[in-house]
């Protein structure tokens, strides 16, 4: 005899992740949620959202993670923390998701394990983030008003924010470690035209400084060697995103970037498995739209469990 088959097993302890428990508890689904570190995901690491709706005033990111927690452990789903799925292996009557711990069994399957920024992993990065130190201009941006402020990355998404970051900072630099960006030909224009935007060329951040907050960057020239010291508001990384998906990449349909993809159900290509948030392949990565993933995705899983049975 088998072990327990819970309905669902959710991968991913974060915004998607807690909404998806949410919902499929409350269908009256057994449902049990994998984390493999602590609960909360990228929010954990926000010192303040204010674009969630709900909250006009803003609310701390481990604060708003909380209460998504509370949320779902009133509906009994069961928070296994520390407990990183290894291995989705599926089957005709239920899915088998591995960890070092243990085998969980499950008739549906709920990947929300999100993803992280490239770091730059250079000292002061870790110690400022939260504090002077983004990954996201949607997020920050409205933070730093007539501020001077330093991107660095030189593709689309890097310049996508400088951009957007105009609307609130004074001025703008972008450092990149090449002598041309990679962005595309349109996004390149419209910041060469850009009044308040500026550019340090061939080289890198290599160090963030400063007291309670950011204060300056080092940044060395890769061509010469030579490090100088720019003063700054902030400083907003984006070098790259990966998603975690490692543990599925030869059993799942990923797009060029390695996140999942799916249909507008957030079905996968194999049935019985979902995905849900920043892990699945799609332009925009909030936190409200997340929810709105794992809301589709919940439903979309309590209707084929019904179906199945």
């Amino acid at each position: 005899m088998t072990d327990k088959v819970y309905d669902v097993v959710i991968i991913g302890g974060g915004p998607a992740g807690f909404t998806s428990g949410i919902y499929t508890a409350r269908e009256k689904l057994d449902t049990v949620l994998l984390e493999k570190s602590m609960t909360g995901g990228l929010p954990n690491v926000t010192d303040l959202i204010e674009n969630y709706p709900g909250f006009p005033e803003g609310i701390a990111g481990p604060e708003l993670m909380q209460k998504f927690r509370r949320q779902a452990e009133r509906f009994n789903v069961a928070i296994k923390e520390y407990d990183e799925a290894g291995e989705i292996i599926p089957g005709n009557e239920y899915h088998t998701v591995k960890t070092e711990k243990k085998e969980y069994h499950s008739k549906a399957v709920i990947i929300a394990s999100g993803g992280l920024p490239r770091l730059l992993n250079v000292p002061g990065e870790k110690e400022f983030t939260g504090r002077g130190v983004s990954y996201c201009a949607t997020c920050d941006g409205p933070f730093y008003k007539d501020a001077d402020i330093v991107v660095v990355g030189g593709g689309d998404a890097a310049i996508q924010e400088a951009l957007f970051l105009t609307k609130f900072a004074g001025n703008v630099t972008v450092v990149h470690r090449r002598d041309q960006l990679r962005a595309s030909p349109t996004l390149q224009q419209r910041a060469f035209d850009h009044k308040q935007i500026d550019f340090i060329w061939d080289s890198v951040v290599t160090k963030v400084s400063g007291q309670n907050l950011v204060e300056t960057v080092e940044i060395k020239n890769v061509k010469t060697g030579e490090l100088s010291i720019k003063k700054t508001d902030g400083v907003f990384i984006f070098v790259g995103w990966f998603p975690n998906t490692a543990f599925v990449k030869d059993l799942l349909e990923l797009d060029s970037e390695g996140h999942i993809i799916t249909d507008c159900y957030m079905n996968t290509n194999i049935k019985g498995v979902f995905a849900v948030g920043d892990v699945r392949s799609k332009k925009f990565r909030q936190i409200a739209e997340a929810v709105g993933d794992a809301t589709v995705g919940a439903l979309a899983v309590s209707e084929y469990i019904s179906e199945m049975q």
